[in-house]
């Protein structure tokens, strides 16, 4: 009996995790065949009609059973792409999603030479910002110690590693000076929303990343009450925020004295963004 060809297995694939309930099962398996057979995902379809080597075929069902009990792609592949670079994950770290880009988008709209990341993860927005900001310098922060060392391999990975320092701290615990700009992406779901995440998340990516047990807000007190004495006189802080937060989020920073206090959509025309400064 001959072997099933990549088409076959593909097919496979698919019905399995559809009936697993994981959604878009076609680009998926056909993601884990390339990653299994170490083709780029576009040669999928040349490698389609040809039969599967046992060994690719083995590790093939091993990443597919994986992708059925709902660990995430990124995961089986070690990486995930992020404004236009794949960075290194795992479940260490929150994966960096799409909607996180948006915050990259503001932050270049206005010139800065320092910035400060806070839980800084898999260092996705500070390795960004220093990539297409050359001259620029930064620092990371993050409770994990294991998220420190995702975000410093990371650096090293895309090349800002001499002007990316990465510290483990609680917050602002570990910084110091004053920076042009602030960053974070913080952990915003409520306690009661966990139950709703899709098992990706809640069973493996990292509870601290995803929630502080409590409302969603605790880490917009810290950054309002904080973040002025680590800004620059024209320094600004960017905050991603859940879709439904944007109100009790720019509540909180004008009630912290910020001078200006914005909240700014993502593509999909949701609030994503808070914007605060103190300008004169």
């Amino acid at each position: 009996m001959s072997a099933p060809t990549a088409a076959q297995a593909m097919a496979a694939a698919v019905a399995r995790l559809r009936a697993a309930g994981v959604p878009d099962p076609a680009r998926d398996a056909r993601l884990l065949l390339a990653h299994a057979a170490s083709v780029d995902a576009s040669r999928v379809t040349l490698i389609a009609p040809e039969e599967i080597a046992p060994e690719i075929a083995e590790r093939y069902e091993n990443l597919i059973a994986l992708r059925a009990v709902r660990v995430p792609v990124s995961h089986l592949v070690g990486q995930r792409a992020f404004y236009g670079r794949d960075f290194k994950v795992s479940r260490d770290v929150l994966d960096p999603r799409p909607e996180t880009e948006t915050l990259i988008e503001l932050a270049l709209s206005e010139p800065f030479d320092t910035v400060l990341d806070l839980g800084t993860g898999s260092g996705c927005i500070l390795v960004t910002l220093l990539a297409e900001r050359p001259e620029a310098q930064g620092v990371g922060l993050d409770l994990s110690e294991s998220a420190c060392l995702q975000a410093s391999a990371n650096a090293v990975l895309h090349g800002v590693h001499t002007r990316a320092d990465i510290r483990q701290s609680d917050w602002f615990e570990a910084a110091n000076g004053r920076f042009d700009l602030v960053v974070a992406n913080p952990p915003y779901l409520a306690k009661s929303e966990m139950a709703a995440v899709s098992p990706e998340l809640r069973l493996h990516e990292p509870e601290m990343a995803l929630t502080d047990g409590l409302d969603g807000l605790s880490a917009y007190r810290v950054i309002a009450s904080q973040a002025q004495g680590y800004l620059t006189a024209t320094g600004r802080v960017l905050a991603e925020i859940g879709w439904q937060q944007g109100a009790d989020v720019a509540r909180i920073f004008k009630a912290a004295g910020w001078g200006r206090v914005r909240i700014l959509p993502d593509l999909d025309g949701r609030d994503r963004v808070l914007w605060a400064d103190t300008p004169a």
